[in-house]
C-alpha cells in the first residue's frame, strides 16, 4: 500500500513545483532548448539540454510523463492561463503536429552528429553563463519568445495547447512510456474501477489536459498519451473510481 498526500495536499504540492519550476525558468530554459542540442553538435558537444532529453526518455517506462505534471515550466506557465480561461484544446489529430516537429528535429540532430565532429565531449553548461541560461540582454530575446510560444496558444486555444500540439519534450516521454509497456516494465499510471462509475463527469472538468477520461474508465485504466499523471482527476472523482497505481511484474501498489 502506497502512503500518498490527501487530495488536496497532491494537488497543492503539484502546483508549488510547478510555480518554481516557472520561476527558475530563466535558469534552466537553456537545459530544454531543441536549438542548442544542434548547435552544439555542430561543435562535437553533447549538451545540458541533450542530457535532459535522454533523461526524460530513459525514466518515462517508470514515471510516464509526471515531469509534464510536476516539473514542467511550460505547464507552469500554461496552467496560470487556467485562470484566465477554461476552454479546452481540441483533439484528434491536431494533437500529431508534435510528433512531426520532433520527428523533423530528431533528424536534425542525427545527422548533425553523424556529419559533425566525431570527437564528442561533455559540456552541460554549454552556452550558459555559469550555469545560468538568461544573462545577457539578448538572451532575453529568446527567453520572452520562448514565453510567447507556450502562452498564445493556450490563451486562443485553451489549457495546455502547447502541450497537445507544439510540445518537442512530450514525444520523449509517449514514446517512453509505450516501449515500457511493450517491455512490461513497472510504470505509474491512473488505474480505475468501472463497477464504482457514476458517470458524474467530474474527472473530465478536472483534468486539465482536456481528456476524456469517463471514456477510458471500462478499459480499466487510462491509455491516452496525452495524460500526464497529474491525479488531478483522481482527487476531483468522489466515487474514488480512480486511483494511482504501479505494476511490477504482476505486483499492484496501489495509492488514491
Amino acid at each position: 500500500m502506497i502512503h500518498s498526500p490527501t487530495p488536496k495536499t497532491r494537488q497543492r504540492i503539484r502546483r508549488t513545483l510547478l510555480l518554481v519550476s516557472l520561476l527558475a525558468f530563466p535558469v534552466t530554459l537553456y537545459y530544454f532548448s531543441p536549438a542548442l542540442i544542434i548547435m552544439a553538435g555542430l561543435e562535437g558537444i553533447i549538451n545540458g539540454s541533450f542530457v535532459v532529453f535522454l533523461g526524460m526518455f530513459a525514466l518515462s517506462p517508470l514515471l510516464g510523463r509526471t515531469f509534464c505534471a510536476y516539473l514542467c515550466p511550460a505547464g507552469g506557465l500554461q496552467d496560470c492561463v487556467g485562470a484566465i480561461t477554461t476552454a479546452r484544446p481540441r483533439q484528434g489529430w491536431r494533437n500529431l503536429i508534435k510528433y512531426v516537429i520532433w520527428g523533423v528535429w530528431v533528424a536534425a540532430v542525427i545527422s548533425v552528429y553523424l556529419l559533425g565532429d566525431r570527437h564528442l565531449r561533455f559540456d552541460v553548461l554549454y552556452e550558459t553563463e555559469h550555469g545560468v541560461s538568461v544573462m545577457a540582454p539578448q538572451s532575453y530575446a529568446v527567453y520572452y519568445g520562448i514565453v510567447l510560444l507556450i502562452l498564445v496558444p493556450a490563451l486562443i486555444g485553451g489549457r495546455r495547447t502547447f502541450c497537445h500540439y507544439l510540445c518537442w519534450m512530450a514525444p520523449f516521454m509517449v514514446l517512453g512510456t509505450k516501449l515500457g509497456r511493450v517491455l512490461r516494465l513497472p510504470g505509474i499510471h491512473i488505474s480505475t474501477a468501472p463497477d464504482r462509475c457514476r458517470a458524474c463527469a467530474t474527472c473530465n472538468a478536472a483534468c486539465p489536459m482536456g481528456i476524456d477520461v469517463r471514456a477510458s474508465v471500462p478499459l480499466g485504466r487510462i491509455l491516452d498519451a496525452e495524460c500526464i499523471q497529474c491525479g488531478s482527476c483522481v482527487d476531483a472523482c468522489p466515487a474514488q473510481v480512480l486511483s494511482y497505481q504501479i505494476r511490477a511484474k504482476g505486483v499492484t501498489a496501489r495509492g488514491q
